[in-house]
């Protein structure tokens, strides 16, 4: 008796790419925007209740747009994918034997030898053809379809997950160089989020946290000596 092999369950980084992508990318750009926001308006010698009110309206408006922006993103992404299914289903409807050869050809072109790949094709044509088409001639997979409300909710949280260390220091940093503080404390959640995210990616952690850590100093450099600048003018 031939055993049959037991079915395909293993689990693959790039299943998740979705919203490891848009939690990541939130996560980094809550931090980084509002530490270097909140760096510059210290470092031009506001007083406590400004940094923190600022703080608190970056982490809403920062959340609200990543939220908005990955939904409009992946809602236009979700729409071409609907498109492409349309057209595909009516055209399975309307020429089938076409369609047909088309894959079989996509096979062919795959490394198959056209016998091989006629089989192969009519087989799982008869299994499901429009999900066959779908993922063999579109690359759509139910792994990646795009899903606007996940990727927006994973936006918005991962943004005021992100802003939250920042404004914390801001409510509760009652000694002075509040600057040195956020600046600390920035770099080395950074450093955690860049080695995450390699992780998560297979990547080097290393590699990760360095160019994390990069870009984030320098976007609180700028921010803090436009700050200091403009904190000197007025004086």
């Amino acid at each position: 008796m031939v055993r049959l092999a037991a079915p395909h369950h293993e689990r693959h980084r790039s299943e998740h790419i979705g919203w490891m992508r848009a939690s990541v990318l939130g996560a980094n750009d809550g931090l980084i925007s509002t530490s270097a926001l909140l760096l510059g308006i210290a470092s031009a010698n506001a007083t406590p209740q400004v940094i923190l009110l600022t703080g608190v309206a970056a982490l809403t408006a920062g959340a609200l747009s990543m939220a908005a922006g990955e939904y409009v993103s992946v809602s236009s992404q979700a729409d071409t994918e609907a498109a492409d299914t349309a057209k595909e289903r009516g055209e399975l409807e309307q020429a089938p034997e076409a369609e047909l050869t088309e894959l079989t050809h996509i096979y062919v072109q795959r490394g198959l030898d056209k016998a091989l790949a006629q089989q192969v094709a009519e087989q799982l044509t008869a299994h499901d053809a429009l999900g066959t088409h779908l993922r063999d001639e579109l690359g759509i997979s139910g792994n990646f379809t795009a899903r606007p409300v996940q990727a927006a909710l994973a936006s918005a949280a991962a943004f005021s997950i992100g802003a939250l260390p920042p404004i914390l220091l801001a409510w509760l940093w009652r000694a002075g160089s509040l600057p040195i503080a956020i600046t600390v404390v920035t770099l080395a959640l950074l450093a955690v989020l860049g080695a995450l995210a390699g992780r998560l990616g297979g990547a080097s952690m290393v590699k990760g946290a360095i160019r994390v850590l990069f870009w984030g100093a320098m976007a609180m450099g700028v921010t803090a000596g436009i700050g200091h600048w403009f904190g000197v003018a007025a004086g």
